[in-house]
């Protein structure tokens, strides 16, 4: 149980979206340790990725139960530029249904004040959400970031290049 008193149930989106490097395991397939909508077969032994891996949902009481990801098909993770939603491959446009579209552009909107990020994940796809525009920027490897241009905190264009140009 989480701080919200909130538990997984039913829940187990996270075990198909989310890649588990210790079990070799990419993203958007199921676990094979997953029994869909029942739990982990191996919970007292699962990888430590999994002991500390929790869904905004679970840790944010201000989430309402739509955004359950058993029920919206959305998981909602933090990265150090601001939310990403990882949709279920099954349902690759749950985030453009309502209440979720609104929502999320409202997050993307006041975001840009605050220097975060809404990026959509659809399979290895993303896109980035903003005020004006939704950047669909491809595919973004491990070995790649995202670059904002900015018109002081409005975001006008977004592409994507390899880590190591930043460097230079």
């Amino acid at each position: 149980m989480t701080t919200t008193g909130r538990q997984c149930g039913d829940c187990t989106l996270c075990c198909k979206v989310m890649a588990i490097e210790e079990l070799a395991k990419p993203a958007n397939t199921w676990c094979p340790h997953c029994k869909p909508g029942r739990g982990c077969r191996i919970y007292p032994s699962r990888p430590a990725e999994c002991r500390t891996f929790s869904c905004v949902w679970l840790l944010n009481e201000l989430l309402e139960e739509h955004w359950k990801p058993s029920r919206s098909k959305l998981v909602l993770t933090t990265s150090d530029d601001g939310l990403e939603v990882r949709c279920d491959p099954g349902f690759p446009d749950a985030w453009r249904r309502e209440p979720f579209r609104n929502e999320l552009k409202e997050w993307a909107i006041s975001g840009e004040t605050l220097d975060m990020t809404v990026v959509v994940i659809v399979g290895q796809r993303m896109t980035l959400l903003t005020l004006e525009r939704e950047f669909d920027l491809g595919i973004v490897g491990p070995d790649e970031r995202i670059v904002r241009e900015l018109d002081g905190t409005r975001v006008v264009n977004a592409t994507v290049v390899k880590a190591s140009d930043l460097a230079q």
